[in-house]
């Protein structure tokens, strides 16, 4: 149960004030990730959702993040990005910097260290190499090649209009 006293976001712009090209983006389904690198206490990760696949000889993943990451400042060449589901909401939120994570977000679930970086067991991953980056907009358009993929029959989390949702049917 939700309980709130406003009946709208107390934050919110007038409508005539809201950035049109913000509320599009709002309304495309996005996929929920984590990509991550590094090993041990060196490990950094961000919560991304503007990526796509580029598919080709070899196949590609392209994503917008933020240039003032800790991925993007200590990012190393390759990462591992996972496929994060409903269960994995507090690991979205604690890595986008927008839920406390005593002890760091790493220490929120156990993660299995690949040559890409960690991943989330049972979860779908893939491990990239990244390739080149420019800017664009407010962020950092990353290129990076597909080095790996691993698939599970899992129902992938989907960010949109502001919120997490399922996939499941």
């Amino acid at each position: 149960m939700r309980v709130s006293v406003h009946s709208e976001h107390p934050f919110a712009l007038p409508p005539e004030d809201r950035d049109a090209a913000r509320q599009l983006r709002g309304r495309l389904v996005a996929p929920v990730t984590l990509w991550a690198s590094g090993q041990g206490p060196s490990c950094v990760g961000l919560t991304v959702s503007s990526l796509l696949v580029a598919l080709g000889q070899p196949a590609r993943l392209i994503a917008l993040l933020d240039p003032d990451s800790d991925l993007v400042l200590d990012r190393e060449t390759r990462m591992a990005i996972t496929v994060l589901e409903e269960p994995d909401r507090y690991l979205a939120e604690a890595f986008a910097g927008a839920a406390p994570a005593p002890g760091g977000p790493f220490s929120r679930a156990q993660f299995e260290q690949t040559p890409w970086g960690p991943v989330l067991p049972n979860r779908s991953w893939v491990g990239v190499t990244w390739e080149s980056e420019r800017t664009m907009g407010w962020s950092l358009e990353v290129v990076a090649t597909i080095d790996t993929v691993h698939l599970t029959t899992s129902t992938p989390w989907a960010h949109v209009r502001g919120r997490y949702r399922s996939l499941a049917d």
